[in-house]
């Protein structure tokens, strides 16, 4: 299945016009509903590991077109202990987060049942397992994609965090373990008959990691497999590949992961594409200038400061490769960046690198 940055059938110039046709006419659905809770647009920020906390959630629902956040993926273990603060931290959340799902893994189904009420207790409109990670520290504990090779497991934690919450339980993992145990179909369709409320498939095995291209045909023999939402994640670079994603598998919302971090805009652009492709504007979506970029590092530096995280300058740190992608001169300012040593310090390089830069724009 092709991607708009994928031409290996380039030379069917037959297939390539219907491909085309296909994709002009079906577009990111503008809502999902998932159980009793309404996803508008049909649209879902991926819970990622040392990502998806409070701040860049809020940061993602701020610059807007975001149907549904997700936290970052947190021990069910943690969860019960009373002094594990980063499980406490990694489900802190603002009102304004709302749809929010949080994301828990583990391999008990008792543990994963209290942990899932203290999810629901907690104001959560959603709780979901993550059976996709494929981190060795997760998955030698029978966690995350670790599970993908024992069903009936996943069947006893199914039905006892069911059992626990009304809130709607969903479950996003990978097609299975290596291109040999593909489960994604049984998988979804054992979701199904346990009373979940949508599935999210990675379209990836785990062997694969993040290499390789995703297999979207997975996500649409899912969804001719079961009547319960499937939501499609895996190589959604652009709106363009969106909208593609739907038209070839049928997906009821689009997820999205790493491209988030590298184009926080990436969920407006895709609300843009829709709605002006359906009525007919050439100028499908908004590309940011690089003052509207300045203003995104600025906003995002300043709320990381403001929530007062321990782990801040790192924070920046992180996330100024990702965003200085593009920029011209991006390298003198990653430079300026890393040798910063407190918080303030990074965001005043940030400020004076763009300042200059908009002054010399100016003149």
């Amino acid at each position: 299945m092709r991607k708009s940055w994928d031409n290996s059938s380039a030379g069917d110039s037959s297939v390539d016009a219907d491909n085309e046709f296909r994709r002009a006419a079906v577009l990111v659905p503008d809502r999902l509903l998932i159980g009793n809770v309404q996803i508008t647009p049909a649209t879902v920020l991926a819970p990622m590991a040392g990502v998806t906390d409070t701040v860049f959630r809020r940061f993602i629902r701020n610059l807007g077109g975001c149907g549904l956040i997700m936290t970052e993926f947190t021990s069910a273990d943690g969860v019960l202990r009373a002094k594990d603060k980063k499980a406490k931290r990694y489900l802190h959340f603002y009102e304004d987060e709302h749809p929010i799902s949080a994301q828990l893994f583990g391999s008990n189904p008792q543990v994963m049942a209290e942990a899932a009420r203290m999810v629901e207790n907690l104001g959560f409109d959603l709780v979901d397992l993550n059976l996709g990670c494929p981190a060795k520290k997760v998955v030698k504990c029978n966690g995350g994609s670790g599970l993908l090779r024992d069903l009936p497991a996943i069947r006893r934690i199914f039905e006892a965090v069911r059992a626990a919450v009304k809130i709607p339980f969903t479950v996003k993992f990978r097609a299975g373990w290596n291109d040999q145990e593909i489960v994604c179909v049984e998988l979804a369709k054992m979701a199904e008959d346990c009373g979940l409320c949508a599935v999210a498939l990675h379209a990836r095995t785990r062997e694969q990691g993040y290499s390789g291209q995703a297999r979207w045909d997975w996500i649409g023999a899912m969804k001719d497999a079961v009547k319960i939402p499937v939501i499609g994640n895996g190589d959604i670079r652009t709106p363009e590949d969106a909208c593609a994603m739907v038209a070839e598998t049928g997906c009821d919302a689009v997820m999205i992961g790493r491209t988030a971090p590298s184009n926080p805009w990436i969920f407006r652009q895709i609300q843009q594409y829709c709605a002006r492709t359906a009525h007919g504007r050439v100028d499908r979506y908004d590309q940011p200038s690089e003052a509207d970029r300045y203003q995104m590092i600025r906003t995002y530096f300043q709320m990381l400061i403001e929530e007062e995280l321990p782990d801040a300058v790192g924070k920046m740190k992180q996330f100024a490769s990702w965003f200085t992608h593009g920029v011209s001169g991006g390298a003198s300012l990653r430079k300026a960046i890393y040798e910063a040593k407190a918080a303030p310090e990074v965001l005043a390089r940030v400020e004076d690198f763009f300042e200059a830069r908009l002054q010399l724009q100016a003149t």
